[in-house]
């Protein structure tokens, strides 16, 4: 008996909506990042890029435990000499709350192109509201 392996043309990507209103950032970016993975499918291959499309909502109601709205910073640097810029998760999540729900899910995939690929499958959405009707999305609680 051999292990099977994915192949990219014979697999069938569904739609999914997360709900992160009221739950910790980092709960909600961890099942969206398996989600984009494939993890949670039976013919999950580490090689090939496997996942499903993910849409989360209410990325404004979001919550961070802990002291994280004023000890945590996001930080990049320009690269020039005293380029470096940084910004208080507490400001971050009032600001462009989709930007940090979309760092959380970005750092826990893979760093490599299999991780750019699936981040382009990510949507993010500051209200409940989103425009994927059409695709028909499950609901994951």
């Amino acid at each position: 008996m051999s292990t099977y392996m994915a192949k990219k043309g014979d697999l069938e990507r569904k739609w999914y909506v997360l709900d992160a209103a009221g739950k910790p950032l980092g709960k909600t970016a961890v099942a969206a990042a398996d989600l984009l993975r494939g993890k949670i499918k039976p013919e999950f291959t580490p090689h090939v890029d496997c996942g499903d499309f993910v849409i989360v909502i209410n990325a404004d109601k979001a919550v961070l435990t802990g002291n994280k709205l004023t000890q945590k910073f996001y930080r990049h640097h320009s690269g020039w000499t005293g380029g470096l810029k940084e910004i208080s998760y507490g400001t971050l999540m009032q600001k462009r709350p989709e930007f940090a729900v979309k760092q959380a899910v970005k750092g826990m995939l893979p760093k490599n192109s299999l991780g750019a690929d699936a981040l382009t499958r990510l949507r993010v959405y500051r209200g409940s509201e989103h425009g994927h009707a059409a695709q028909k999305p499950v609901v994951v609680e």
